[in-house]
């Protein structure tokens, strides 16, 4: 293991291989949890760790049980060392072994014609930096991939083979493959779309930065695969206000998920993910609410509307902490739960990562069962979901006159042309408007002629009239 934590704050594993001498350090993919400090016994430096052990009882066995596929992780690493130790054992017999050859030899081993293998290698590596609502996208793109080539009875797939037919084939199979989440439907064109998406993405960084492949090779050249525009839900005013009026016993579960949704689009739609991770210290003294958004690193800064501190009225407790969670939904002592600000999250080990990604997907369904539960209550029949609080809040701020500028730092986006595709849904609402206004006016119009035709009769002709139209 280094000796010297990287920017992050963790401890890459390395090999060292000593050879006549001399010393030379091959980093791995790992990353580990660890206190560097001096035995005050020997005065040497001992590493500290719940994840690492720095002398096994069995060889090679250093990930503690308590990580993550420490099983996996520890054979992996036997493996790497029988690599260099065959390696060796060839150079020597040749008569060419030194530190340079060594690991020269290791790294031409691993080096494959394979796609398959440097995606997935792409896709590991992702996940080693601790991006796991990427490497999410880019395993679930391999994981059809793989199933693609099962049904065509292969197990892999060169860059040659990587042709714009090739991936046509794909989409195809694509287009057949059930929803996850309603499979009675078949797989979403924006579901597909992503998936090329990430082998774009791939074979880009294989063209220009590993020389996989010559660039006018790269079938994304000719081959495309558009998504579709979707309707944005959002609800009225009416619809919002029969959530509110439904009347949900205090305390409980569907009452609390009420809460969640109305404290999102009273605070400009928060993000369910950062929603379910606040805590007391992101409410300032003077009614704020300061945190940093967890999927752009964007440090947000809102004044708290009163209806939005009513609901926080709930859930204060005399003795709160500042570190403590504001809504009951993760558990106050995970190990996840003692980093508390984005940028200690953004340096926890990958497997923490998932761990907390994993535990905020399953309290964002629970809440999201709720929601559906309370607009049927509330004779809704658009699909309502915690994100929808967002769009409520986007339909609003657009109510309101609002401009994609103003909403675009409202919402907290990167650009305005983020914002200008998210509200391209709300274009239909300003066009009705505009029609009804020219209508409107139109009827207006028509009053007033036969206002003016009526003034010209006598008091008896107006009395009939008026007998006649009621």
């Amino acid at each position: 293991m280094a000796t010297q934590a990287n920017k992050r704050g963790l401890y890459p594993v390395v090999f060292r291989i000593t050879l006549d001498r001399k010393q030379k350090k091959v980093r791995t993919l790992y990353e580990v949890e660890a206190e560097i400090r001096k035995s005050p016994k020997t005065g040497k430096n001992e590493i500290i760790s719940d994840q690492w052990n720095p002398n096994p009882q069995k060889p090679y066995a250093h990930f503690r049980k308590g990580l993550t596929d420490y099983a996996k992780k520890n054979a992996e690493l036997f493996d790497m060392v029988e690599k260099y130790k065959n390696a060796a054992t060839e150079l020597q017999k040749a008569g060419n072994l030194t530190l340079e050859n060594l690991v020269e030899k290791v790294k031409k081993s691993e080096t494959s014609d394979s796609f398959v293998d440097y995606a997935q290698k792409r896709t590991d590596d992702i996940r080693a930096l601790g991006n796991i609502r990427n490497w999410k996208k880019y395993n679930g793109a391999m994981n059809k991939l793989k199933a693609f080539l099962k049904s065509k009875n292969k197990k892999d797939l060169t860059f040659a083979e990587l042709t714009p037919s090739l991936l046509s084939d794909f989409d195809t199979f694509l287009h057949q493959l059930p929803n996850e989440r309603q499979p009675e439907l078949l797989l979403h064109q924006n579901s597909i779309q992503v998936v090329f998406r990430v082998f774009r993405a791939i074979l880009n960084k294989a063209v220009s930065e590993d020389k996989k492949m010559l660039p006018q090779d790269n079938p994304f050249n000719v081959f495309t695969c558009s998504g579709i525009s979707t309707t944005k839900e959002k609800l009225t005013d009416d619809e919002l206000n029969r959530m509110l009026a439904l009347d949900l016993p205090e305390g409980s579960l569907i009452w609390h998920c009420r809460n969640y949704f109305f404290f999102s689009f009273y605070c400009a739609g928060i993000r369910v993910g950062d929603l379910i991770q606040l805590r007391w210290c992101n409410i300032t003294n003077e009614g704020r609410l300061v945190y940093t958004m967890g999927k752009t690193n964007r440090p947000r800064d809102l004044k708290l509307i009163p209806d939005a501190l009513d609901i926080l009225h709930y859930y204060k407790k005399d003795d709160a902490k500042p570190t403590d969670y504001i809504f009951p939904l993760l558990d106050g002592k995970a190990t996840w739960s003692k980093y508390v600000t984005q940028e200690e999250k953004n340096r926890m080990p990958a497997d923490m990562k998932e761990n907390l990604f994993k535990a905020i997907g399953a309290k964002t369904a629970l809440i999201n069962k709720e929601l559906a539960l309370i607009a049927k209550m509330a004779g809704i029949e658009k699909k309502v979901s915690t994100h929808v609080a967002r769009h409520t809040f986007a339909r609003k701020a657009k109510d309101e006159g609002m401009d994609n500028l103003m909403v675009k730092d409202l919402l907290g986006h990167s650009s305005v042309s983020i914002t200008e595709r998210y509200m391209g849904s709300f274009a239909t609402e300003r066009t009705d408007n505009a029609m009804s206004e020219i209508f409107k006016k139109d009827e207006d119009s028509k009053v007033d002629d036969i206002i003016k035709q009526l003034q010209g009769l006598s008091p008896e002709k107006l009395q009939m009239v008026l007998a006649h139209i009621q």
